[in-house]
């Protein structure tokens, strides 16, 4: 399985957090505060350079009041888009 951060599938699901974060009305440095982390680690993981991990996802859908299992079907249907 590839793992390149470049991939179509990881562009869509990066597209989908950066879209779930604005949505939510929360700038970068407002999600890094919830998280108790720097800024830089939201910029990261939205630009590519950093890929997450399923607890990672959770706590970033916890702060951005998201349902996980809404996320992850809404980004199913995002990538069925995107076929």
């Amino acid at each position: 399985m590839k793992k390149s951060l470049a991939n179509k599938k990881q562009k869509v699901f990066l597209e989908l957090l950066y879209q779930v974060r604005t949505t939510s009305g929360l700038r970068q440095i407002d999600l890094a505060n919830k998280l108790n982390v720097n800024q830089s680690f939201i910029s990261k993981i939205e630009s590519g350079e950093r890929r997450i991990d399923i607890i990672e996802l959770i706590e970033i859908c916890e702060c951005l009041e998201v349902n996980i299992l809404d996320f992850v079907k809404k980004l199913d249907q995002k990538l069925n888009e995107s076929k």
